[in-house]
């Protein structure tokens, strides 16, 4: 339990006096001249304020440096201001970055945030059903096939929200979820390296959430369809297994062996990492014998040399976007309809070039 200090207009109290007693919502109203049950509207976002009366409301609060205790509120309101995440992943950029954004959410909104992190050696439903008895909601990042196992176990009566991968063409997540599309990014990413005058473009793919075809999650998908609608069969796509820089190495020492490969779009900026890495490797020179593009736009992309063409996502976005479609299910019961978070753009940098003639 947070103790809340205070200081005199003389400074710091003395070791004689103690901690002071935290403000409460009465010490609030007084301080603002209003009732506590205008003080809870302020706290809560309630409309129905005048914005002076909110000002000073608000204003009254930073002086007393008041906290609403979370266990009062959510025993006087019957919502429990608590969250948690299952996640498979907490250190990969996208995963992090959306449990970032989530968290940033949470706390805004006064919610504490906890967080499960799902191995491949747990039973699932044992995994869903410990998180479910903490009480609150249930957040869950579904980027992989093990997240996404464990949001379509979770109970119908649970309150839950998603950030996943865009779904197939026609089909939905099964609970209320955020996503990027991904899939028309990649295929924007593929047209625009075609345009540049490479004949093909090979993919280098992360694991996927969708079915058991591991290259054929969304990026995989919107890669295929552009080079299908320019009239050029897809070849073989690498990669699937792995997203870090080792899997992209071992991938791109396959790749730089061909010399008929000048173009190569990458899953994710790790992979794309470990592709350059192999090039370089190889003698074979970016972007002046192979462009690469990356995904993500994680924060060193732009300083590799050379700075690394890829995708931005906003990952942070979906994450709080997912909050609230979370925190509309646990104060109103409202079961909000599945968005589309359009949160991409084609970042052009120094990998990527016209092709050789």
């Amino acid at each position: 339990m947070d103790v809340i200090g205070h200081t005199s207009p003389g400074g710091e109290p003395g070791p004689e006096q103690g901690p002071r007693k935290a403000a409460s919502i009465r010490d609030v109203a007084q301080a603002a001249g209003v009732s506590y049950q205008t003080v809870s509207r302020v706290i809560n976002g309630h409309p129905n304020v005048r914005n002076e009366t909110r000002k000073r409301v608000q204003a009254a609060i930073e002086t007393l440096g008041f906290r609403r205790n979370a266990t009062a509120f959510a025993l006087a309101s019957g919502v429990t201001r608590s969250v948690t995440v299952l996640t498979s992943n907490t250190t990969l950029y996208g995963y992090a970055t959306t449990l970032q954004g989530l968290e940033e959410a949470a706390r805004a909104a006064g919610y504490s945030l906890g967080v499960k992190v799902l191995t491949p050696d747990d039973d699932l439903d044992r995994a869903v059903s410990s998180a479910v008895a903490g009480g609150g909601g249930l957040m869950v990042i579904g980027f992989d096939q093990l997240a996404a196992s464990a949001l379509s176990r979770i109970p119908a009566d649970v309150p839950c929200a998603a950030v996943v991968e865009a779904p197939p063409h026609g089909r939905t997540p099964p609970r209320p979820a955020v996503w990027a599309d991904d899939r028309e990014a990649a295929r924007a990413a593929t047209e625009y390296l075609l345009q540049l005058g490479h004949r093909t473009v090979h993919y280098v793919a992360i694991p996927t959430s969708v079915g058991t075809r591991r290259s054929e999650g969304p990026r995989s998908q919107g890669w295929r369809e552009a080079l299908k609608a320019a009239g050029i069969t897809p070849p073989k796509p690498h990669g699937g297994k792995g997203w870090g820089a080792q899997a992209g190495y071992e991938e791109g020492r396959r790749l730089a062996a061909a010399p008929d490969v000048t173009a190569i779009l990458c899953g994710n900026d790790d992979l794309a990492l470990g592709v350059l890495r192999a090039l370089h490797h190889a003698g074979r020179s970016v972007p002046e014998d192979v462009s690469v593009i990356g995904f993500d736009d994680a924060p060193h992309a732009e300083f590799l040399t050379p700075a690394l063409s890829t995708v931005r996502m906003d990952f942070q976005g979906l994450g709080r976007d997912a909050f609230g479609l979370l925190r509309s299910q646990l104060e109103s019961g409202f079961q909000p309809l599945a968005p589309t978070f359009a949160g991409t753009d084609l970042i052009i940098r120094e990998s990527s070039a016209g092709a050789a003639v």
